[in-house]
């Protein structure tokens, strides 16, 4: 846990970002159950790819529509502050959001303005443009990886 600690203090420094410990302890909670939260989120989704998709992974989209609700001082998942938690999520949220639209027609943000708004946003943020993926890279690995028929 010391190590991934480090690591997130690093991540914070890079994005110019407040580490959740600077956070008022309401935050600090909420960063930290959302942070550990990212791991069923991602394995909800990846799994729905093997099964009824757009069923099955809309309650981890909801779920994240609902903690962006819980501090209405900005459009990131801790409010004003682009933080941690933003930068736990966006990297999986863009290919998902990616993927299930080419592949399935699904937008993951129909129904879900605060998880648009949060997406919207954190493209805006000069360092998170370089990180981001060719949206027709991400289609044909996705598919490779999660359609392919063995």
């Amino acid at each position: 846990m010391a190590q991934l600690q480090v690591l997130g203090v690093v991540v914070c420094r890079v994005f110019r970002v407040p580490t959740p410990a600077g956070a008022d302890p309401t935050k600090q909670e909420f960063a930290e159950e959302l942070i550990t939260y990212s791991d069923t989120f991602n394995k909800i989704v990846f799994a729905s790819f093997k099964g009824d998709t757009v069923k099955e992974a809309g309650p981890a989209f909801d779920h994240l529509e609902n903690a962006l609700h819980k501090f209405n001082d900005g459009p990131f998942f801790l409010g004003h502050e682009f933080s941690l938690v933003d930068i736990t999520y966006i990297p999986f949220v863009e290919k998902f959001q990616t993927f299930l639209s080419g592949v399935w027609n699904y937008e993951i943000t129909a129904a879900r303005p605060k998880l648009a708004k949060w997406i919207e946003e954190v493209n805006k943020i000069d360092a998170y443009k370089p990180t981001k993926t060719d949206p027709k890279v991400i289609v044909e690995l996705y598919s490779s990886l999660f359609l392919a028929k063995h």
